[in-house]
């Protein structure tokens, strides 16, 4: 059997509903997952839930059907992506106070209002008017992997940031139409819902986020250069169907590049885009002086 037939898949979801006990719901949800068998990552807050795990067929299916039963999440949305092994190395399932850091003093409430939703094809359509302007949800080193043509690129390294970001940024546009787009929905939500609050009039979400976006059988990713970030052993992900680009560049010589690596030193591990070449000339790590710092604790 070759190494690469698709026995596993992984799951990508989430949902803005209450949820009474969090701290309960997810200490049941950790021990269904354990006795399934399952891997990834699982945010639980009593405004959702946020996931994405890897499993065989067989058990990713089992998990899907004990979700849609369940009377909270019965209508939930999963993105379902073929591969060949797990995608983590462990599960995690924990309760938190938000799905997405934001820390806002009045925090928005998806549930009850967000930006409006536009199917792949509406999002596509829009990408390609003059008036409309686009923003990628998403942080800085997730855009410079891959984005929509003629996005605009966040100046934020987390999420919290945000709020501030787009105060400062984008004041002056409250007036225009502004499409957002994100991972796989879920940032987006919480996003349209701030920019409502602080006075933006017209604004949508693309709904699915870009991992949707990219299996549309008639958008087929177009409009999207390079690959899409995702939080799992894979890193990144394929999305335009039609034309394959790069528009990532290496942290060391600005060539093109696709690949993120870690900082081999632990101190450091910052994550950064680089070639192979500069993968073995630099070693493995970000910089010479993580090289040196690395070098003194060894002889230490």
């Amino acid at each position: 059997m070759t190494t690469q037939q698709n026995d596993y898949r992984v799951l990508l979801y989430y949902k803005y509903v209450p949820i009474e006990d969090p701290v309960a719901f997810a200490d049941e949800h950790r021990a269904f997952c354990q006795e399934l068998g399952v891997k990834g990552r699982i945010l639980i807050a009593s405004e959702g839930i946020n996931g994405t795990l890897s499993g065989t067929v067989e058990q990713t299916r089992k998990y899907m059907e004990y979700m849609n039963q369940h009377p909270l999440f019965h209508d939930m949305p999963f993105k379902v992506d073929e591969y060949h092994q797990h995608a983590f190395k462990k599960l995690f399932v924990r309760p938190k106070k938000e799905l997405v850091t934001w820390r806002l003093e009045d925090d928005v409430k998806p549930y009850q209002k967000t930006g409006k939703r536009l199917s792949p094809k509406e999002f596509y359509n829009m990408l390609q008017r003059d008036d409309v302007i686009v923003l990628d949800g998403r942080n800085d080193y997730e855009y410079d992997l891959g984005h929509f043509r003629g996005a605009i690129r966040p100046e934020v390294r987390t999420t919290r940031d945000f709020p501030d970001w787009i105060r400062n940024n984008l004041k002056d546009y409250k007036d225009k139409t502004i499409i957002t787009y994100c991972t796989g929905g879920i940032r987006c939500e919480k996003l349209t819902a701030f920019m409502l609050e602080e006075g933006f009039e017209d604004v949508y979400q693309l709904e699915g986020g870009i991992i949707s976006y990219g299996k549309d059988p008639e958008v087929k990713g177009q409009l999207w250069d390079g690959k899409c970030y995702v939080f799992d052993e894979r890193i990144s992900v394929p999305i335009n169907q039609v034309e394959e680009t790069v528009v990532g560049k290496c942290y060391h010589c600005g060539n093109p590049t696709d690949r993120y690596i870690n900082c081999e030193y632990d101190f450091c591990h910052k994550q950064h885009l680089c070639c192979d070449e500069c993968e073995e000339t630099y070693q493995g790590y970000c910089s010479k002086e993580c090289i040196e710092q690395d070098m003194v604790k060894c002889e230490g």
